[in-house]
């Protein structure tokens, strides 16, 4: 073993540590806050991957799309809506959770079996970059298809903009209890208005 193999194989092993470790904090944390920060290191993990295996265009659409769009909508839908609910707890939860952890261990069973089973065949990496590959494809064969997606997000982004900045009615229930978007918007006079109302009072 090199010393390029032995560096590339620490990383690969510290990188997997870190996406194991970020995905159980993810289910494991006591705040849903928490999870989504957790959920946003395993994403850098993957990318940390990507680039192992010279995948740089991959790795850099997971930091760009996954950690600065998905993770970061995920966290400001979670801390606009943060609304607690006291959940009772179920019957028979033990059994389920035992179910649960039954069925999780023998999938990874069976994906460790089929790991170690497979004859995996090296093959000298050609030293391309697979950012002009897939660019040449995004511009060329897939351009349609491009911009319909382009089409949709800005369309996402429009009905975002219109939910935040729309005008809810104050309910009965006490301020406490509801949240940011439900909760009335206060009226402010312009400033014209209030020396109108001044002047006529003089």
């Amino acid at each position: 073993m090199t010393l390029g193999e032995g560096v590339q194989l620490v990383t690969f092993v510290v990188l997997s540590l870190m996406a194991i470790g970020f995905a159980l904090g993810v289910v494991w944390a006591p705040s849903i806050v928490y999870s989504g920060f957790l959920l946003g290191g395993v994403f850098l993990s993957m990318a940390g991957l990507y680039l192992l295996l010279n995948a740089d265009f991959v790795a850099a659409a997971q930091v760009l799309i996954y950690v600065g769009a998905v993770n970061v909508l995920i966290l400001f839908a979670i801390m606009l809506v943060n609304r607690r609910y006291n959940f009772a707890p179920l019957k028979l939860g033990w059994l389920r959770n035992g179910v649960t952890a039954v069925v999780c261990l023998g999938l990874f069973a069976l994906l460790a079996a089929m790991a170690f089973d497979t004859p995996w065949e090296l093959q000298p990496i050609q030293p391309l970059s697979s950012v002009l590959v897939m660019g040449g494809h995004f511009f060329s064969d897939y351009l349609l298809p491009f911009e319909l997606a382009s089409v949709l997000l800005l369309m996402a982004l429009i009905g975002a903009i219109v939910l935040a900045r729309r005008e809810f009615a104050a309910p009965q229930a006490g301020e406490g209890d509801l949240s940011l978007l439900e909760r009335a918007r206060p009226q402010f006079e312009s400033a014209t208005e209030t020396e109108a109302e001044l002047v006529s009072t003089r």
